[in-house]
């Protein structure tokens, strides 16, 4: 047996009202309409739903019976309606972010909290993995969106460019290099640093900067964020060498950023998976990302 949804809500909107016409009211039908609706559901249940004595409706033992079941149907489908449209306003749901540490601490401080005041019950997940685990889990749709440097060679998940950044150097503003606007691994000869990881594509980068100046570069201190190098560096153990984006977040009283050369850029991009649209809590958390990155360009 196949319903009509139009009788079932039919004879629901009588057994709330009490009668054919002012169903006919709620439903925006005239009487005649609901009642052809409720004796079309009667034909498909096979018995009566109501007495009719003198153009009222009374309804049966069979009715009050099936009235209970088609409600909880009808409360089931409001609910998802009220979801559908709390989900199309951006009144629920979770956005999963994946990010790395550095940019978990600074630059995410800035734009989840605009974010959310858009969208202030949405809930948010992030999750700090290695680049590795992070690039799988945007890849494989364990995770709504990400952030990742780049360059990123991999079909399965799409890009797009937020931020470019200089490469600088954090010390004491006490130390007799801060009166050099640019530093070089010529001044840095014999100077103390502090590096994020080797292994990473910037790391190289400085390692090869250095290198090719023929500099040997006195790593004292290594790290893997931004943050702790920037610490580090503040306390005296060495000069850090970081992205300037991350490290201008840093930045606080008693503490030089300096310009490093050779240049080294910092490309950041926001991904999600290629292998199915981006979904609109992730496009709109993409817009205010790139709000930001605009503003701190200016």
């Amino acid at each position: 047996m196949k319903l009509n949804l139009r009788s079932l809500e039919a004879f629901r909107e009588t057994m709330l009202s009490g009668s054919a016409t002012a169903a006919a009211g709620r439903m925006g039908l005239t009487q005649p309409a609901v009642s052809r609706l409720i004796a079309q559901l009667e034909q498909e249940v096979g018995f009566e739903l109501f007495y009719r004595e003198r153009g009222r409706l009374s309804p049966t033992p069979e009715a009050l019976i099936i009235y209970d079941e088609i409600d909880l149907a009808f409360g089931g489908l409001e609910r998802v309606d009220a979801l559908a449209r709390d989900i199309a306003a951006f009144n629920t749901g979770l956005l999963k972010i994946v990010a790395p540490p550095s940019l978990s601490e600074s630059v995410l401080s800035t734009i989840l909290p605009r974010f959310m005041a858009r969208f202030p019950k949405v809930r948010i997940a992030i999750e700090s993995r290695s680049t590795a685990t992070a690039r799988a889990m945007v890849a494989n749709r364990t995770v709504d969106c990400g952030f990742v440097k780049l360059p990123l060679d991999r079909s399965d998940i799409s890009t797009v460019t937020l931020s470019t950044s200089e490469t600088v150097c954090v010390l004491p503003d006490t130390h007799p290099l801060t009166a050099h606007e640019v530093l070089t691994p010529e001044l840095l000869r014999g100077e103390p640093l502090v590096l994020l990881g080797a292994g990473t594509w910037t790391r190289r980068q400085i390692d090869d900067a250095f290198r090719e100046r023929g500099v040997r570069p006195d790593v004292r201190v290594e790290t893997h964020t931004v943050g702790s190098a920037c610490a580090l560096a503040a306390g005296g153990l060495g000069v850090a060498i970081v992205n300037a984006l991350l490290a201008d977040n840093f930045a606080r009283p008693g503490v030089a950023i300096r310009v490093f050369r050779p240049q080294i850029l910092h490309e950041y991009a926001f991904m999600t998976s290629a292998l199915a649209p981006m979904n609109r809590l992730a496009a709109a958390f993409l817009e205010e990302a790139q709000t930001f990155f605009r503003e701190q360009a200016r």
